[in-house]
């Protein structure tokens, strides 16, 4: 297994109390995986992927659970030995190329640095690999755009540069936290369709970090809902959009547009939404942190924390009506 998951929480501690943003998360990515981690905001998706990288700032902190990078456990590593880790052999690319490019450097420069860096590379064969990799997501005339500033490249064209910057070192394990957020649907298109040839041809493992359940059905193998700081669904991308279990999976799946033949039939549908409001992560309900909201509630999913249950192979939901069900064959299996 590439990458390995355990019982991650990651907590900021602050003056209004303890927020839990990541609360017993586990997954694993394997090489040439595609794993999507979906949720809207706030659901401590992107608080996950810096976690990994151990880029969490204060007053946050990892406060249990276990990173397992190709084996080794990365929470146990030292500064330097995460510094080599970050761009070699685990890469990260985030929504917002302006705020991750330097402004004052050309985009071949942050390129090459980062050759220098990690790979030891002359001056020379750094900025050669930096037109290589321009090339390679298909920046055109490479040779020129190296020597451009990020403001003089379109947003399309920047996300392409940091995806060069970012598998320039060829890493085994790449983390795109919302890639496409920022762009127009057709080049939203075209980055991904770039990211799942890049990944195939790579064998990397990829983890996709999104709230756009479409982008997920394009490109994933294998899907976890977040919510509220927790995963409450995960399996594969076609047991997750087939045969959801979750309400608030079912929710999200609801909620999406869908295209109609019949013009007057779309324009009559009126979009579903999800009742209530996602909870604050300084007070959390004791048991199910959707129950509030759940149109399925019971008085029980109150009672206390909910696990996350197995349903079949590579499919798993957190709801008190699974877990009741595992119960009952548990104890008809003991008798």
């Amino acid at each position: 297994m590439l990458l390995d998951v355990r019982d991650l929480s990651t907590h900021f501690v602050t003056p209004r109390g303890t927020a839990r943003a990541v609360d017993g998360v586990s997954f694993a990515v394997d090489e040439g995986q595609t794993f999507g981690l979906v949720g809207e905001s706030g659901c401590g998706k992107s608080v996950t992927s810096l976690s990994i990288m151990r880029l969490v700032a204060p007053p946050g902190r990892i406060v249990g659970g276990s990173i397992r990078f190709n084996g080794n456990d990365v929470l146990g590593f030292s500064s330097d030995e995460m510094r080599r880790l970050r761009g070699n052999d685990i890469a990260m690319i985030f929504q917002d190329p302006m705020t991750s490019l330097n402004p004052v450097f050309t985009i071949g420069d942050q390129i090459a640095e980062s050759v220098r860096i990690h790979r030891g590379a002359s001056a020379k064969t750094a900025w050669a690999k930096a037109i290589e990799m321009l090339d390679l997501v298909s920046i055109p005339d490479a040779a020129r755009r190296a020597k451009a500033y990020p403001h003089e490249m379109s947003g399309g064209m920047r996300q392409r540069a940091m995806i060069a910057m970012a598998l320039a070192c060829e890493p085994k394990m790449l983390i795109a936290d919302e890639p496409t957020t920022a762009l127009d649907v057709t080049i939203q298109a075209q980055i991904l369709e770039l990211l799942a040839r890049l990944q195939k041809e790579m064998r990397l493992g990829l983890l996709l970090i999104t709230h756009d359940l479409g982008v997920v059905a394009e490109v994933c193998d294998s899907v976890a809902v977040m919510y509220a700081g927790q995963i409450v669904e995960q399996g594969t991308t076609r047991q997750i959009f087939k045969s959801p279990k979750h309400p608030y999976t079912e929710g999200l799946l609801r909620s999406v547009p869908k295209l109609r033949r019949d013009a007057s039939v779309a324009a009559a549908e009126r979009l579903e939404t999800i009742d209530g409001v996602v909870p604050s992560l300084y007070d959390l309900p004791d048991g199910c942190r959707f129950g509030p909201r759940c149109g399925h509630a019971v008085p029980v999913c109150a009672d206390g924390p909910v696990t996350l249950t197995g349903l079949a192979e590579d499919h798993a939901v957190r709801c008190t009506l699974y877990e009741s069900r595992r119960l009952e064959r548990q104890g008809a299996a003991d008798a």
